[in-house]
């Protein structure tokens, strides 16, 4: 009975105008930076964490959400129809649905994509209103101590998830967790990494290091790649699939929602993970995996539910933990942290509303990009005509306004355009950005939970085991590390990486 009256109060914020308009504004961009090949959601939501400033709270994150699994929806529209996926979450969906619509069953390959997301959307969702009440109701029971080793394994679980060389990942890490842990220490008073600046006092802006290495970054290095032209396919027929289509792919879009549903909530994780691993299992338990790379439908169905079921999930970690999944995750808890809100269990009692309100826009979402996807198909691919060196000064003019009106401050925009000159350095060396901004966000919490604890325990470092909640986490660390030294499973992580590059 409660978790009906949290869904109807959830549903009351949800469906209230401000919060429509903003939720239907956010799958809207979401679906059109999901077309467009090299933005994706990262870029996008750093670009318009200004905008959040002036959005009542729940508006905000139910239009960043928005943002978030509408690309995911939207880069399987160009992912089928000319072979160029938009979001690389959609790579998968290439594979098999470009074959389709090839074979002259587009129509056939997009039905299949939305409604595949549409079912892993809404059980996704229905996932995260009974899990993340229990999860809340646990992580109440966390420690300082418990929280130090929580965040020390997802930092753990992002390097050995992220793409690319593990070096490279921990240096990226541990370069966010300095950076985090720049400017004034609030225990002692000390002046931390601030080379002198008074400005550099109160440490970085997480806006203008998201901005500046997603926005700016992602922008100069998209100008250095050729641009792609396809051949767009022409008018689009048999949108609806028949009965015995649905059944078809409605076993594989369940086993990709359960498969996405898990991968979403680890560190590291998120849809791109989700999609490869829901096409390798739907290819290894076929009776007919000669077909797949051929326009076999399952090919379709399996990815684009599991990456959208790892879209929503992610939100689990992000909201009753305060941990952040993925770069996405740690840019909705920035903007959240704007607005004076902490992540953590604490927040489904002390904003209801927001947390509630948030999932029930999930479902709304969810219907709002079936709608968008299908009718206006023709409007996404026309959107692959426009050149990209006319989109680039557009972003790079939002970017440095919104910088600068974060504090009325020139240097901000400085720091912004020095963090995107690094974002480009990074991706021409192959160091993913992504887990910078993980160790940015948990770096403070880490030091900030390991002092607490230590205080406690008047500075033995037994705390750490004594409790159960910390040595479970501290266990699963040194498990993660020992698989990944394996050779025979770090082989495999390379040559994944590789088919996904």
């Amino acid at each position: 009975m409660e978790l009906f009256n949290n869904i109807v109060l959830g549903f009351s914020t949800a469906m209230s105008p401000e919060n429509l308009m903003y939720g239907f504004l956010g799958v809207f961009l979401g679906t059109m930076i999901g077309v467009l090949p090299g933005l994706g959601p990262v870029a996008t939501i750093s670009i318009l964490l200004p905008i959040t400033f002036t959005l009542q709270p729940e508006a905000a994150l139910i239009m960043l959400a928005g943002i978030y699994y509408g690309a995911a929806y939207g880069g399987s529209t160009t992912a089928i129809l000319v072979n160029l996926p938009g979001e690389s979450s959609s790579v998968v969906t290439a594979i098999d649905g470009n074959q389709m619509a090839r074979r002259g069953k587009a129509g056939l390959a997009l039905a299949t994509a939305a409604l595949s997301s549409f079912i892993a959307g809404t059980l996704a969702t229905i996932l995260i209103a009974v899990m993340a009440p229990a999860l809340a109701e646990v992580a109440l029971q966390f420690g300082p101590a418990d929280y130090f080793s929580l965040m020390l394994f997802g930092l753990i679980a992002a390097v050995i998830l992220a793409n690319g060389s593990v070096v490279k990942a921990i240096g990226m890490i541990m370069l966010g967790v300095l950076l985090g842990t720049m400017g004034t220490d609030v225990s002692t008073g000390a002046q931390r990494f601030t080379f002198g600046v008074a400005e550099f006092g109160d440490g970085l802006d997480f806006a203008v290091i998201a901005m500046g290495m997603f926005g700016l970054g992602e922008t100069i290095s998209n100008l250095s790649r050729k641009e792609s032209q396809s051949d767009v396919m022409g008018e689009v027929r048999g949108l609806w699939p028949t009965w015995k289509e649905i059944k078809s792919f409605l076993a594989p879009a369940l086993r990709g929602t359960a498969l996405g549903s898990c991968l979403g909530m680890l560190p590291g994780g998120g849809p791109v993970l989700a999609s490869f691993s829901a096409y390798a299992l739907e290819k290894k338990i076929s009776r007919k995996p000669g077909e797949f790379g051929k326009g076999a439908i399952e090919g379709v169905a399996g990815p684009e539910a599991a990456n959208n079921a790892a879209a929503q999930t992610a939100f689990i970690p992000m909201l009753t933990l305060g941990l952040p999944s993925s770069a996405v995750m740690a840019l909705m808890i920035g903007a959240l942290m704007m607005q004076g809100i902490a992540p953590g269990p604490q927040l489904l009692n002390s904003n209801a509303e927001l947390f509630w309100g948030l999932i029930a826009s999930m479902w709304i979402g969810n219907a709002m990009l079936v709608i968008l996807n299908l009718p206006l198909i023709g409007i996404w691919v026309k959107l692959l005509s426009v050149p990209y060196r006319l989109l680039y000064p557009a972003i790079l003019l939002i970017c440095c306004i919104g910088v600068y009106s974060l504090n009325a401050s020139a240097l901000d925009v400085i720091v912004a355009t020095f963090f995107g000159f690094m974002g480009y350095v990074f991706v021409r060396l192959r160091c993913e950005p992504a887990p910078l901004l993980l160790g940015f966000i948990l770096g403070p919490m880490i030091e900030e939970n390991l002092r607490r604890a230590l205080l406690i325990s008047h500075g033995s470092p037994t705390v750490f085991f004594d409790r159960s909640i910390s040595l479970t986490f501290l266990i699963l660390s040194v498990l993660l590390l020992a698989i990944m030294i394996a050779p025979a499973i770090r082989t495999k992580r390379e040559i994944a990486f590789q088919e996904e590059a």
